[in-house]
């Protein structure tokens, strides 16, 4: 029988019944859809209209102070993320203000932005923030901001709600604050927790939950470069040489002046963040130009290259490249 000569009295009793014929499935079967193209946030732009934030409301109000990197591609209130998996936001908290402690299954961290004089506490362990600096919130730790500092402070959030959203696993819980545990003492962390970006293996969250900039830069200064100059450094658990966090994979990349780096693209996306420098990356078909700051996607199957055009820059990449090599279906490749 040929599909255009079904009844329609069938078809409405199959629908009745929540059936469809998968033959007349406009996406079963169908070559994938082309790469999303690559979105850029420019710093100059987004800072002023954090401003608004900060009189719209408090942390005493809502639960976090909140901006939502939204990807052009969302559909809807429903359809919120960044790229791939994950959720990227700028959160703000004013001179005086705490963010109270909760904890969720929804993994995060936080890359902070401008300002200092704030504190998160991860599980009872104060992690001071200062730029450049990243603190893990991993899945169900207990977390907190206050801010004892005479600016405001900002910093980047980062977490798998898209993901969790899909799977249907994202659980809340507001104070008060149970089932804390001990906090490893300082001696037992003495590990950097920076390794090279190439054969780490897969590990449960880090206990080390707070990342100075200053000893990123130290590890990428000792790095050797790849054959294209760049450098890269992953964020890892020291206790067993695994990535920082589960599900968001954090690494940090030092770019040479006037040298492209190799361009590569994956079925993961990647997020990435300008920390020092400025420069330019290739995504797919589209060029961006980039400075201090600002923030953009590569979202997956797009082949991409960067290169800094003043000085060394530092590019910060958040990659849901664990999840793909968790369900068995991670793809790289090089131009």
């Amino acid at each position: 029988m040929a599909s255009d000569a079904i009844d329609q009295a069938v078809l409405d009793q199959w629908r009745a019944h929540n059936l469809a014929p998968l033959w007349l499935s406009p996406t079963a079967h169908k070559p994938p859809a082309p790469p999303q193209a690559a979105h850029l946030w420019e710093w100059a732009k987004t800072r002023p209209l954090l401003e608004h934030a900060f009189s719209a409301t408090s942390p005493d109000v809502v639960e976090r102070r909140v901006l939502q990197y939204l990807t052009p591609y969302s559909k809807g209130p429903e359809d919120e993320y960044t790229v791939g998996t994950m959720l990227a936001c700028v959160q703000c908290l004013l001179p005086g203000e705490t963010a109270r402690p909760h904890r969720h299954s929804m993994g995060a961290l936080r890359f902070v932005l401008e300002g200092s004089g704030a504190t998160t506490f991860v599980n009872g362990k104060p992690c001071p923030m200062e730029y450049g600096d990243l603190i893990l919130t991993p899945a169900w730790c207990w977390h907190e901001h206050r801010h004892e500092g005479d600016a405001p402070v900002l910093w980047l959030d980062a977490l798998d709600v898209p993901l969790h959203g899909y799977l249907g696993t994202g659980k809340f819980q507001p104070p008060p604050v149970v089932d804390l545990p001990e906090t490893l003492p300082d001696a037992a962390l003495s590990a950097v927790g920076f390794l090279p970006a190439e054969g780490v293996p897969a590990a449960s969250h880090s206990p080390v939950f707070r990342y100075p900039y200053a000893d990123a830069k130290r590890a990428l200064a000792s790095t050797p470069p790849a054959a294209d100059g760049s450098r890269t450094i992953r964020y890892s658990n020291p206790a067993t040489g695994g990535q920082a966090q589960a599900l968001l994979d954090c690494t940090m990349v030092a770019l040479e002046q006037g040298r492209p780096t190799t361009a590569r693209r994956s079925n993961a996306s990647t997020a990435c963040l300008v920390v020092a420098g400025s420069g330019r990356s290739t995504i797919g078909d589209k060029v961006i130009e980039w400075g201090e700051k600002d923030f953009f996607t590569i979202p997956q199957g797009n082949f991409a290259s960067h290169e800094a055009t003043s000085g060394e820059a530092h590019l910060f990449m958040l990659s849901d490249r664990d999840v793909m090599r968790r369900l068995g279906v991670l793809t790289e490749e090089t131009a």
